[in-house]
């Protein structure tokens, strides 16, 4: 009878915390290094939000090219979606950039990369947050 009790328990508590992992990654995304920080894991959490923030600004500073959701092609789109991979930065890169992208020069062209390596980077950094707080090896 406690086998039966004990084995019905277990599918809630991985249900809950898968959904707490989830919630973990999305948060991870939302904001760079949130998801480590919220498993305590505070270098990786300062060094994600740095290193994630300094790329955006950089390559906002650099005039790159901000992908927006109306792409031409499947290459707009993957650039949209590895802009829109940086979380709340995404809104930042897009105050920044008033006058908009300048890629005829090669500074340009260097802060589209910044902006999609940073969305890229970040989306890894969830990914590990949500792998962790599964449990599996970080």
């Amino acid at each position: 009878m406690a086998d039966e009790t004990t084995a019905a328990a277990a599918p809630r508590r991985d249900s809950r915390g898968e959904t707490l992992a989830f919630a973990i990654g999305v948060a991870g995304w939302i904001v760079p290094g949130m998801g480590h920080a919220l498993l305590k894991m505070w270098g990786r959490a300062v060094m994600c939000f740095l290193t994630v923030g300094m790329l955006v600004i950089l390559g906002a500073a650099m005039r790159g090219n901000l992908f927006n959701s109306a792409g031409n092609d499947a290459f707009d789109s993957l650039g949209y979606l590895a802009d829109l991979g940086t979380g709340t930065f995404y809104l930042v890169a897009r105050s920044l950039e008033k006058s908009g992208a300048d890629v005829s020069h090669a500074g340009g062209d260097y802060g589209t990369r910044f902006l999609a390596t940073a969305g890229v980077l970040n989306l890894l950094a969830a990914l590990h947050a949500y792998e962790a707080a599964r449990g599996r090896k970080a």
